[in-house]
């Protein structure tokens, strides 16, 4: 909606009520021109700060992910010291199983976080097709426009042509005229005589 802004900050979003300054020029263009004109003004706020969210968040998945390599570590460790302590057969085959299925968490924390990586891209590339979507509508918009502009354009030249055609006419018909018809004083005469 126009009336609020989505704004991104860290994981969250915020959403900013519209403000009591009255309405921006763009609120009375129509919605493709208006949404274009929005996410042009998105786009270059954005630019702004993409370099600084983009470290933000290469900092917060790398801590993320070495948060999870420390638990796991520390886990290895405790099954280790576990396993030395442990002489009972039944006890290190339960241990051999659980760091096993270490192995295998381990593995699928790797595919979770590439999967997570991969659902980013596509959600931002969903996104990115709406906004490219709205940005052709608008070139189309513009496109008609221009077309539209342009027969008006050709049929004012066709009607201006032909309007000093008829004028260049009429005017060397007056001079034509004149030649041909009799004099009013002639005319009089001859109608006097009749």
């Amino acid at each position: 909606t126009l009336g609020r802004l989505s704004v991104p900050r860290g994981q969250q979003h915020v959403a900013l009520p519209a403000s009591p300054v009255p309405p921006c020029p763009t609120s009375r263009l129509p919605a493709p021109q208006a949404a274009f004109a929005h996410l042009a003004l998105a786009f270059r706020c954005d630019v702004f700060t993409l370099q600084q969210r983009v470290q933000v968040e290469k900092r917060a998945r790398d801590a993320a992910e070495e948060n999870i390599q420390e638990e796991l570590g520390q886990c290895r460790a405790a099954l280790e010291r576990l396993g030395r302590a442990c002489a009972n057969a039944g006890c290190k085959e339960m241990l051999e199983q659980l760091q096993h299925n270490l192995a295998v968490l381990s593995a699928a924390v790797e595919r979770a976080t590439s999967a997570a990586e991969k659902l980013g891209a596509v959600l931002q590339e969903a996104r990115m097709s709406r906004a490219a979507e709205v940005m052709v509508q608008h070139v189309e918009n513009l496109k008609r426009h221009h077309l539209r502009e342009h027969a008006e354009l050709e049929e004012m030249k066709r009607l201006i042509q032909q309007n000093s055609r008829n004028r260049q006419l009429a005017e060397t018909q007056d001079d034509v005229e004149p030649r041909l018809r009799p004099h009013p004083l002639k005319r009089t005469f001859q109608q006097v005589t009749a």
